[in-house]
């Protein structure tokens, strides 16, 4: 356990990079924001998807359905699934790419996990070899916006494959209208409005991973905002191009292409031998 005070808590990011590095060898990781709540056999019921999954690097993940719902009564209706993704517009989010709720796209629950091209940061499972593998960026204090399409990333050009779960695990206690926000914690500690300009200076260096051209290498100020950027940037297993492609992004337009295959519930392109699981 890592207990700190929330004004030295450097952000949800940072919080997320000192909890794996509690890790201490178990098999399985899982990430979760606070204020959640869990399906009975949660974890049994975690590892079948994961050995399910047609795939030798999978990870299981989508934004959870919120707490008001009874995870029990929902056991045998399909999980919804994160496919959609925008270009975010308000200026102190320098367009970086933001996730989408997740949805209902099934009528019929399958056993087999289906392909998803996100995870989001508030629930993922995969085998702990993830954290070697893709290790937590620990460059991005007060990081709020821009971790899940980075993760995301990172994850398929290092050979992980990302797919929904089949049911609802978790619920999430979405709406917490008295309490703080990290972000308002921040200015507590120090002063009014410092976040904004924090995150839009470290935003660059989740952009100059991505692709985007106004944060080009020779672009990006100060130059320590890309220290160590290499031992945390994407992986060598496939492209980012490739990648950005099955996703429909296109980070120099800042456009997003409608692909199908995930709401459809179908495999992405270049993995057609599975479409034999899904069907129906």
């Amino acid at each position: 356990l890592l207990q700190m005070k929330d004004s030295e808590s450097l952000g949800p990011y940072m919080a997320r990079y000192f909890a794996s590095k509690l890790w201490m060898g178990e098999q399985w990781y899982m990430q979760i924001d606070s204020h959640m709540g869990f399906l009975r056999n949660w974890d049994a019921l975690s590892i079948q998807m994961l050995e399910k999954a047609p795939s030798n690097k999978p990870v299981i993940s989508h934004l959870p359905l919120p707490h008001t719902f009874d995870l029990e009564e929902k056991i045998d209706v399909a999980a919804p699934r994160l496919c959609g993704a925008i270009f975010a517009t308000s200026d102190i989010e320098g367009q970086i790419v933001r996730l989408e709720g997740s949805y209902n796209y099934d009528r019929v629950k399958l056993d087999t996990p289906r392909f998803a091209p996100y995870v989001a940061a508030g629930y993922l499972i995969a085998h702990s070899d993830m954290l070697r593998d893709v290790p937590f960026d620990p460059f991005l204090p007060y990081l709020f916006l821009g971790e899940e399409i980075l993760l995301s990333a990172r994850l398929w050009t290092s050979g992980y494959d990302i797919f929904s779960p089949t049911i609802s695990l978790v619920g999430h206690r979405y709406e917490r209208n008295q309490q703080p926000k990290f972000w308002e914690a921040i200015h507590m500690a120090f002063t009014n409005g410092v976040h904004n300009p924090l995150q839009m200076l470290v935003l660059n260096r989740i952009k100059e991973q991505l692709g985007y051209p106004e944060s080009a290498r020779d672009m990006v100020k100060p130059k320590t905002l890309l220290t160590a950027v290499e031992q945390y940037s994407m992986g060598h297993r496939r492209s980012l191009d490739d990648y950005l492609k099955i996703a429909g992004l296109n980070v120099s337009l800042k456009e997003v292409t409608y692909t199908a295959w995930c709401e459809t519930g179908q495999p992405p392109p270049g993995f057609e031998r599975h479409n034999h699981l899904y069907n129906l």
